[in-house]
């Protein structure tokens, strides 16, 4: 990272530290869904950008951590801390199988294979009433308590939410900067002379799959704490896909195109369906815009722009 780019990180990390000072209940509930939904598609990226592995069922692992935590919590009288952990080891576990089984396959076979297996959960969600209460979801869900802070206030559940968010963006970073980031790119890009050199190809995949899964239980904890409430449709394809969308809006590959692109489709999706009825057109024709303008997405634009400028100073 350079210098100018850690300043300008910095400077926002404070701007949003600071939030609570200047901005409403409203506007910080805003802000801790477009942190969860930064966590869940940056998590995506590291499939779809770094390892070239386009899914559509990634939402499944917020789910499962979201039930996982939901049920223990109002059915087995488990402690949010306990539930946490549990939602947390339950969605690895459910992208280690997802992994083993969806990596035999590349491209549009690893899409629908991705697609498949969360439509499955989905469906499951639906019909195991006697443990999800099926399509009217699980309500009164306590929110955790980490050392025994209440997170019930919105500026509270914020802060912790800006912290974890912090968390999983720079062990995300590291993930993608380190010698087995390298490794995986090196997957996306000639998978057969890596295969040549002596390179686990589907092990490097799988490894990534699983990182990526536990980072999108993260997402989904947070999801269920802030909401208090979790229904089948936080995995359905939407979900999935706005996650997906997110990505490539924003820049697939970079680290802060994910976040761009969940804050793009997050104020849209909350802040803009207040004035516009048919928000979900308005955001085609956003994503439109930026195919024709940037391709690969905004960040990507946006440094080209700037080189550009630079060029013309010179």
């Amino acid at each position: 990272m350079s210098r100018a780019s850690l300043i300008l990180a910095l400077t926002a990390l404070v701007a949003l530290a600071l939030l609570p000072f200047y901005a409403g209940e409203y506007f910080i509930n805003l802000a801790s869904q477009i942190l969860i939904a930064a966590i869940f598609a940056s998590s995506l990226n590291l499939l779809v950008g770094y390892g070239g592995l386009t899914s559509l069922g990634h939402a499944a692992f917020v789910g499962v951590s979201a039930y996982v935590f939901a049920w223990l919590t109002t059915h087995a009288g488990a402690g949010p801390a306990v539930a946490a952990a549990a939602a947390l080891v339950g969605a690895t576990i459910v992208a280690c199988v997802f992994g083993l089984v969806a990596l035999r396959a590349t491209g549009l076979g690893f899409l629908m294979i991705t697609l498949a297996f969360s439509q499955i959960l989905w469906g499951l969600a639906y019909r195991w009433a006697s443990v999800t209460n099926g399509d009217n979801g699980i309500s009164g869900i306590p929110r955790f308590s980490p050392f025994g802070l209440s997170l019930d206030g919105a500026a509270a559940f914020y802060w912790f939410t800006l912290a974890l968010c912090v968390i999983a963006f720079a062990a995300i970073a590291a993930f993608a900067s380190s010698a087995f980031g390298a490794a995986l790119r090196g997957t996306r890009d000639e998978p057969r002379r890596m295969a040549a050199l002596g390179h686990d190809v589907r092990l490097i995949r799988w490894i990534t799959f699983v990182y990526a899964g536990f980072w999108a239980g993260v997402a989904g904890l947070l999801y269920v704490n802030y909401n208090k409430f979790i229904h089948p449709s936080a995995m359905s394809i939407t979900n999935s896909a706005e996650g997906l969308l997110a990505v490539i809006a924003g820049g697939s590959g970079t680290l802060a195109g994910p976040i761009v692109g969940a804050t793009l489709i997050m104020l849209l999706k909350n802040y803009v369906s207040a004035y516009v009825e048919r928000w979900n057109m308005l955001l085609g024709f956003v994503f439109v815009a930026i195919v024709l303008i940037a391709p690969d997405g905004v960040i990507p634009g946006l440094r080209r722009a700037a080189a550009r400028i630079r060029g013309g100073r010179k």
